[in-house]
């Protein structure tokens, strides 16, 4: 079974509204989507040591929707949902994301993207943000330490499924 890796996500900023991460995958594309889209794996990895998934509901389609929740601490719940924009399976994914403790910010738009190279995935995540006061609010949240353990345990998900 090949080995995860940890913390080597590499977050970049492309412009004054755009969240760029990057990590590479030492699993197959298809495994990597598989885990990225389905219910009961998603409750595996999102919430990486932060919380305990509570919902992971995705209706994989064009003009469908999805929710994640998590219970970050007693009472405290982070919820995040939006609706699906395009959909290639085990190659993109484009939909928008309003984090619910903040639904005023409005929506951004992720586009994910699944490369593989000798057996090993590249994931891209893209997020366009309405403002650069609010991409810049997203950063200060701590959402990297976060997205760093999410897909580190996103890589151990994927690697089980071998």
């Amino acid at each position: 079974m090949a080995a995860a890796t940890s913390g080597t996500a590499v977050v970049t900023l492309p412009s004054d509204t755009e969240i760029l991460t990057t990590r590479e995958f030492n699993a197959p594309k298809h495994l990597v989507y598989k885990a990225w889209t389905t219910p009961e794996l998603i409750k595996r990895w999102w919430a990486g040591d932060r919380g305990v998934v509570t919902v992971a509901e995705v209706d994989l389609r064009v003009g469908g929707a999805f929710r994640y929740a998590m219970d970050a601490n007693p009472g405290f719940e982070v919820a995040f949902r939006g609706e699906f924009r395009e959909v290639v399976p085990n190659e993109r994914l484009v939909s928008t994301e309003i984090f619910e403790g903040m639904p005023d910010a409005g929506a951004a738009m992720n586009t994910v993207s699944f490369t593989e190279d000798n057996g090993r995935t590249t994931l891209s995540i893209l997020t366009q943000y309405p403002s650069r006061e609010i991409r810049d609010m997203v950063i200060a949240s701590g959402m990297e330490g976060g997205l760093q353990g999410s897909l580190d345990d996103l890589e151990e998900v994927a690697i089980s499924l071998s």
